[in-house]
């Protein structure tokens, strides 16, 4: 990924930020269909051996495999608390592939009582919620030249995360 500074001097042009060029993605293509996909069941032991906890049906890249899936799942996917359910939270200025959003506590409560909350069950999940933060944030606070600059670079970081 190439990033370039565009800031004008022609008072017409007053777009400043980050240009983001494309090296792995394509506009309008999910970065992640390029990538095998497998399921794994993670074990975590303790130290004498025994199983404290156990993650079936992890969806990771094929690359994750073996100890990185391993890790990926037990250090950085949630586990816990995460809605079935959600919602996008209108923002204004902000494009609607990056609102925030938050439990869809309509549909929620539609769910059963076990079928609410839940964790993070597939890479995609991981790489999306980390990207789009960054993304966000790097929006929010005018980094991008354009709202395709922004997309960019949040179809770039999903890509090298996975």
């Amino acid at each position: 990924m190439q990033t370039k500074i565009k800031a004008s001097k022609d008072k017409a042009d007053s777009e400043t930020g980050l240009v983001i060029e494309r090296r792995f993605t394509s506009a309008g293509q999910d970065p992640f269909e390029s990538f095998e996909w497998i399921d794994m069941d993670v074990e975590i032991r303790n130290p004498d051996g025994s199983i404290a906890d156990s993650i079936n049906g992890v969806k990771l890249p094929s690359g994750f495999s073996g100890i990185p899936g391993k890790v990926c799942a037990q250090k950085y996917m949630r586990k816990a608390g995460v809605p079935k359910y959600l919602r996008n939270v209108p923002e204004e200025g902000v494009p609607v592939w990056l609102q925030r959003s938050e439990p869809d506590h309509e549909r929620l409560q539609k769910a059963g009582a076990n079928k609410r909350m839940g964790g993070e069950t597939d890479g995609r999940q991981l790489f999306r919620r980390l990207a789009g933060t960054w993304t966000y944030w790097g929006w929010k606070y005018g980094y991008f030249a354009s709202e395709a600059d922004a997309r960019a670079y949040f179809d770039e970081m999903c890509y090298l995360i996975a």
